[in-house]
């Protein structure tokens, strides 16, 4: 259950501001066009950019600051 809240919120964390600035973009020039053909455009083109850009960037920016905390960690106990 942790898992699946974890990935819900990854996927939350890029999704919401991605559909944001798409729409900001490119939400008037789109407005010309049915719902469901907006919709096709819209997931067509964020879909790609989660899965190969947005979730991997959360994931690096979590091991960059999980690792940066682990090692000072890891440090504090040498040390002493």
């Amino acid at each position: 259950m942790k898992a699946k809240l974890i990935a819900s919120l990854k996927i939350w964390v890029v999704i919401y501001p991605s559909i944001t600035l798409f729409l900001t973009v490119f939400g008037e020039k789109l407005s010309i066009f049915p719902l469901y053909l907006r919709t096709f455009i819209l997931t067509v083109s964020l879909v790609p950019w989660m899965i190969f850009a947005g979730i991997p960037a959360v994931n690096f920016l979590i091991r960059q600051f999980s690792g940066k905390r682990a090692t000072n960690e890891a440090t504090k106990h040498v040390r002493q």
